[in-house]
């Protein structure tokens, strides 16, 4: 039974996307979670960028390998700076759960111009 518990404590510790301050990151996790590859890609600006534990990486060879041909899921614990940091159990079918933090620039269009990705 303890076991149980501690999910039940983890999941009462999981903010649910629709309840994320941030509107263009709202729509980024949910895009995520959807497996939504082009609604995602929408959100981003045409020149956008990424790094994953501090090395850049081609966007979009990135969110393919990482998010979509991998099943890449995230359940955000935490959100700081106005809901553009966030610390989310972050897993995929390549690396399985990892805790990860995430933050954001955000134009003043809504979209996201880069994303910053690593383990927490």
């Amino acid at each position: 039974m303890a076991g149980t518990g501690e999910r039940c404590e983890i999941d009462a510790m999981t903010i649910q996307p629709a309840r994320l301050s941030d509107p263009a990151v709202r729509a980024f996790v949910n895009a995520v979670n959807s497996h939504d590859r082009e609604g995602l890609l929408a959100l981003l600006t045409d020149d956008a960028t990424m790094s994953d534990d501090g090395a850049d990486q081609e966007l979009a060879d990135w969110i393919d390998e990482e998010i979509f041909s991998s099943h890449g899921h995230m359940e955000v614990d935490n959100e700081s700076r106005g809901g553009r940091a966030l610390v989310a159990r972050y897993r995929n079918d390549t690396w399985g759960e990892m805790r990860t933090r995430w933050t954001f620039i955000v134009e003043d269009d809504g979209r996201i111009s880069r994303f910053e990705t690593g383990q927490a």
